[in-house]
Formats: C-alpha cells, sequence, structure tokens
C-alpha cells in the first residue's frame, strides 16, 4: 500500500455509500480496530473507549452515505471518536453540578459552564498519553493512586510523578487560555 495508509478502498468505501452491505460491513470491520485504537488513547476509561468505539461505529454505519471524500474516512472517524471521549468527558465533570438542583442558573452562565468545561476537556485532551489517563483516573473518576497505578502497570511513584507533571500542565494550559 506505500504512502496509501488508508483502511479502505476508495472503490469499497463508494460502493458502502452507495448502499451496498458486504461492502460497509467490510469497510466498519476494517475501521473496528483503528476506531478502538484511538478511544483507549483518548478516553478516560476502557468503558469510555468502548463505548466511544461503538457510537464510532454505528454513526460510520448510519451515515456513510454523507461523507463527502472517500480519502476523509480515517480523518473523520477520528473526530466522531474524539467529540465523544470529549462528550463523556463533560459529562463526568458536570455531574457535581447536579447535587445543586435548587440552584437556578441563566443562560448566560450555562453557556459559560460549557465553554469552561470545554476548555478543561481539550487541556486534558492535549497531555501526554499517560499523563493524560492517570490525571482522568485519579482527578475526575476518583478511583485510588493504587488502583490507577495497577490498571496502567505503572509503579505508585510513577504514577504519582504522571499525575503530578499532568496537573501542573493542565495549570499551565488552562492559566495561558485564561490570560489570552
Amino acid at each position: 500500500m506505500g504512502a496509501d495508509r488508508s483502511w479502505a478502498s476508495a472503490q469499497l468505501i463508494r460502493a458502502a455509500q452507495d448502499g451496498d452491505r458486504e461492502s460497509l460491513a467490510a469497510v466498519i470491520h476494517g475501521a473496528h480496530s483503528h476506531v478502538r485504537r484511538f478511544a483507549e488513547h483518548l478516553c478516560a476509561s476502557p468503558q469510555d473507549a468502548e463505548d466511544a468505539a461503538q457510537e464510532a461505529l454505528i454513526i460510520l454505519y448510519r451515515k456513510i452515505g454523507s461523507l463527502r471524500a472517500t480519502g476523509a474516512l480515517a480523518s473523520w472517524m477520528f473526530r466522531i471518536v474524539r467529540n465523544e471521549c470529549l462528550r463523556r468527558a463533560r459529562l463526568l465533570l458536570e455531574r457535581p453540578d447536579e447535587a445543586e438542583p435548587g440552584l437556578a442558573t441563566s443562560a448566560e452562565d450555562e453557556a459559560i459552564q460549557r465553554l469552561e468545561a470545554e476548555l478543561v476537556a481539550q487541556a486534558i485532551q492535549e497531555l501526554p498519553d499517560v499523563q493524560r489517563r492517570v490525571l482522568i483516573m485519579r482527578d475526575v473518576l476518583g478511583y485510588p493512586g493504587r488502583r490507577v497505578a495497577e490498571a496502567l502497570g505503572l509503579s505508585d511513584a510513577a504514577m504519582k510523578s504522571h499525575l503530578h507533571r499532568g496537573r501542573a500542565r493542565l495549570r499551565l494550559n488552562l492559566g495561558a487560555t485564561s490570560d489570552a
């Protein structure tokens, strides 16, 4: 295949877009491992990664006809996975607000909260892989440090180091964003 790193041939993708079920099944089958791997790197937990990958494949199944360029399949799928992982991270960040149901907020306050959540989610996404995973598992999901270390195959000291560096980088990135 050389420089062409696509998951399926343009001809196969076009056939899937035209409604050929066998071609569509082949495109989905070929995309699954790539989509799953990308989700594992981007999402907070293995469960979120699996859910995001499945959601992306469902969208591929339903909307492949709307794909404009056959060569854009990989970037389209990655964008769908990224958005789904960000959506799941936002839900985790917004859950503490549900504890205060009597608090009425204005549309402006809600828009500001959504914007802040998006900035935090984007800043988390930009962290190096291990730092991002440690930070999400520890600070967002609230897993104990030992469990995080075991899940990621790290020593406790390495997990703490990645967590410290991730938090520092996140503060730096968010500080730079708010100064702009």
